[in-house]
């Protein structure tokens, strides 16, 4: 029990469905932490770094049209215009007199009051950080402390000696890094719910029959090979349930096999040792028992023979003695060979597993007219299947045997009862009749050959004293066990039969 329960316990910490849950959405919440990771430490460098190669070609294009001679011609200006919108650049251009060339502000005064403070260091609350610079240009990072914001500033030379400041704020690359994590958060959010959800729905579509097999193993493993899997998939899950069903199937058709050969094998180990003992009481018994139906058949013979009476109903009479006698006679050789074969070994035992309450039903069903004429009661209350491991045929002679004993001894009020007693890897049947009590002193007698408690009634209906024997032959193949019990109201016998598979 401690084992099963342990064995439950891993199955239970090592779930199939939860790892395969935690795994999926353990990917999915590690790649969103990734992304937001990245995103928060690299995005803002990444733009960073954008810009300033933004600001590096809008410069070269800018130098190049001035190298030309046509920065301040018209055909410049949507291409200015574009470069300016399309990188968020603020620029103004001045000549060597003062005079401003290009500007893409109205504002031009504040914009070339800033163009100063960074020429001449007049920076005033402003820090700054060089970035690149070159003998055309410089490339910095300046932070507002007044403000609190930071701009990227690249002034320089142009081609034709003409001034030049470049500015875009560098707050706008805070905001959608900011913008963008809290976007991806509630993307992550998301996606997390929705492949718990998926995850659960495809993990347990994908546990469910790896989950039934793994209980139709353990069943397996206790030789019940009853369960079998039934899967439509037609997947390799399905294949490796085929594959299942099949070993059970030849799992259990080797254990019939086996329960066979160990019963041949326990019976001919015990054969050797009784063979001479059951030779001679098999001899000494039916000399016994022979003795009185040919003395019988004898005397009325010589009757016949010598015409003691010559009237046709008394030689009637005497026929009909000689007939009853020898069928009796019969029915007894045909009893002690049953009895003999099995106490010999020479009736092979078939261990097989079939359902005792049908067998039962069966029985009792051809015993129904037999009930009837006697006025027995019988009751069997079980409609329950009952599997056993044993041979169907022999132990429909056992059930036979006690039936047929308990009709012939049933007193008032003339009730039989058979029931199941069920036990640890057991099953115990039972047939009660009421009735007179076997004496004690015959309780164990009563299985041996010949035996015979009340030898007038045993008469009256033609008992030979062989059934319980052969009861007694039958159960010992078995290696099971049988008995009798003495009630107030009557007498039950029983006997014994497997229900486990090993």
């Amino acid at each position: 029990m401690e084992e099963r329960k342990t064995e439950k316990n891993i199955q239970v910490k090592h779930s199939l469905l939860t790892q395969y849950t935690g795994t999926i959405l353990g990917l999915v919440a590690g790649t969103v932490l990734l992304c937001w990771f990245l995103n928060t430490t690299f995005l803002g460098h990444y733009y960073t770094y954008n810009k300033q190669n933004v600001m590096l070609d809008s410069f070269s294009t800018i130098d190049a049209e001035s190298a030309d001679g046509t920065l301040a011609d018209a055909s410049f200006d949507v291409k200015f215009e574009n470069i300016c919108a399309n990188g968020n650049l603020s620029i103004l251009i001045i000549s060597s007199d003062g005079s401003i060339v290009r500007a893409s502000v109205h504002d031009t005064a504040a914009l070339k009051r800033q163009f100063m403070d960074v020429l001449f260091g007049e920076m005033g609350e402003t820090s700054s950080e060089i970035l690149k610079k070159t003998g055309s240009y410089v490339l910095e990072r300046q932070a507002d402390e007044r403000l609190g914001s930071e701009y990227l500033a690249l002034w320089g030379t142009l081609s034709d000696g003409n001034l030049i400041l470049m500015r875009t704020a560098l707050e706008s690359i805070r905001e959608s890094a900011w913008i963008s994590n809290r976007f991806l958060a509630y993307v992550g959010i998301a996606a997390v719910i929705l492949s718990a959800l998926i995850s659960i729905f495809a993990s347990r579509k994908i546990a469910r029959p790896i989950i039934e097999l793994t209980e139709i193993s353990r069943r397996m493993t206790n030789l019940d090979f009853d369960a079998k899997y039934q899967g439509r998939a037609n997947n390799e899950i399905d294949l490796l349930g085929e594959h299942i069903n099949q070993l059970s199937e030849t799992l259990e058709e080797t254990i019939s096999e086996l329960k066979s050969a160990n019963n041949e094998l326990l019976i001919d180990n015990e054969r050797k040792t009784q063979v001479d003992e059951m030779r001679k009481e098999f001899l000494s018994n039916v000399s016994h028992e022979l003795k009185t139906p040919l003395a019988l058949i004898q005397g009325y013979a010589e009757g016949l023979q010598e015409c003691i009476n010559e009237d046709e109903e008394s030689r009637n009479f005497y026929c009909e003695v000689i007939m009853d006698e020898t069928d009796k006679m019969n029915r007894m050789v045909k009893k002690l060979l049953t009895l003999n074969q099995l106490e010999f070994g020479n009736d092979a035992v078939s261990m097989e597993r079939f359902d005792l309450t049908e067998l039962i039903r069966g029985v009792i069903q051809s015993s129904s007219i037999l009930l009837r004429q006697n006025g027995i009661a019988l009751t069997f209350k079980t409609d329950m299947p009952m599997y056993v491991w044993a041979d169907e045929f022999k132990v429909e002679e056992v059930m036979t045997n006690y039936l047929s004993n308990a009709i012939h001894h049933v007193k008032e009020p003339k009730q039989i009862d058979v029931k199941y007693t069920q036990m640890e890897g057991y099953v115990r049947v039972s047939v009660f009749n009421t009735g007179s009590q076997i004496p004690p002193e015959d309780i164990d007698r009563i299985w041996i050959k010949f035996y015979k408690v009340d030898k007038a009634r045993t008469r009256e209906y033609g008992g030979s004293g062989i059934g319980l024997s052969i009861v007694k032959a039958i159960m010992d193949s078995f290696h099971r066990g049988c008995g009798v019990i003495n009630h107030a109201d009557g007498v039950e016998f029983w006997f014994e039969l497997d229900t486990k598979n090993a």
